[in-house]
């Protein structure tokens, strides 16, 4: 009779304890528990903790509240400026209503996965290639709206997506590399033009302070043939004295109405005086042997060298004119 009543104690309790661990799920910290009796949901969504459910009867479902981070396979498109490339992402979602991730949608990960994929596409097709570039931010908004729209329905939340790559053919990357060369070959020459403005505007006022400043302009002059002797050069070269530079400088500056003056008043007493006060000794005249001038040698006039009107040209002692036998003038020179 004892022995019975172990016996039957001892199956109660081993019957109380699988019941008792049919009926006790853990849930974890970050995992909501979602409780389905006979197919049909039951009761609140049990928290993290100790659960306690009808064996055989309940059905306790977990789901991970944690962020998610699901990559997005490169997709191939066609941009609006009719540029072939393929474009990867990456989407950061997390469960927000457990129930939903369940009951709405049969693999809430799987449906993310689609919707992303076409999204991605869409963005391409709608986008230019320097948006995919340069304005990643603007397109990883819009990217993210468009998941997000009907992921709210199945109680998921998208956090971020982000374009993870831009892949672009072999003839569009040496294109844009000579583009970015080129550009900044431009902006290396307007720097390079711009120090070169700015150094000469102050060497201007540098030599504008040294015209100045003559005892500078020597300074200066003594500094550089100092530094050149300092050197082990066999040949030294001195500057030219700037005193001189200023003298001749000065000297071609002299006004031309001056000059003209002066070269005015240097001709102006022999040019002026009158034929009669010429020396006699200017005129030369032959004469026949009796003593008369001949018709035919016309005495001319001879002006002094000084003069700087045009002269007639005189006979010399060789133009002479001489008698001729039959008593005619004959006109003889070299």
């Amino acid at each position: 009779m004892v022995q019975e009543v172990v016996t039957a104690v001892i199956s109660a309790g081993c019957v109380g304890f699988v019941y008792l661990a049919a009926a006790m799920r853990v849930v974890k910290q970050y995992e909501r528990g979602v409780v389905f009796r006979l197919g049909r949901q039951s009761g609140e969504v049990r928290p993290p903790g100790l659960a306690v459910i009808v064996p055989f009867v309940d059905r306790l479902y977990k789901v991970n509240m944690q962020i998610v981070t699901l990559p997005i396979p490169a997709q191939e498109g066609i941009t609006r400026d009719n540029v072939t490339v393929r474009v990867d992402a990456v989407v950061y979602f997390r469960v927000v209503d457990a129930p939903n991730a369940l009951i709405r949608v049969e693999d809430y990960k799987f449906a993310v996965s689609q919707m992303a994929q076409t999204s991605l596409r869409s963005i391409i097709g709608k986008s230019d290639l320097d948006d995919l570039l340069s304005n990643r931010e603007k397109l990883n908004q819009g990217l993210e709206l468009m998941i997000d729209s009907p992921a709210v329905g199945w109680g998921v939340q998208i956090d971020r997506v982000e374009i993870k790559d831009v892949s672009l053919p072999d003839t569009m990357k040496r294109s844009m590399a000579r583009q970015a060369e080129a550009d900044r070959d431009r902006r290396a020459r307007i720097i390079n033009a711009d120090a070169e403005y700015q150094a000469s505007k102050k060497l201007a006022e540098a030599a504008q302070q040294m015209a100045d400043t003559p005892a500078a302009l020597q300074l200066r002059l003594l500094q550089t043939v100092t530094a050149v002797a300092a050197e082990k050069n066999s040949t030294l070269v001195l500057p030219f004295p700037v005193e001189l530079l200023r003298f001749l400088e000065k000297a071609q500056r002299e006004p031309e109405p001056e000059r003209s003056r002066s070269l005015d008043k240097s001709t102006a007493p022999t040019a002026s005086r009158p034929p009669e006060e010429l020396p006699a000794a200017a005129t030369e005249v032959s004469t026949d042997p009796d003593g008369t001038a001949p018709d035919s040698a016309p005495v001319t006039p001879v002006r002094s060298s000084a003069e700087s009107a045009p002269i007639t040209p005189v006979r010399s002692s060789a133009d002479a004119v001489t008698p001729e036998p039959d008593g005619s003038a004959a006109r003889t020179g070299t």
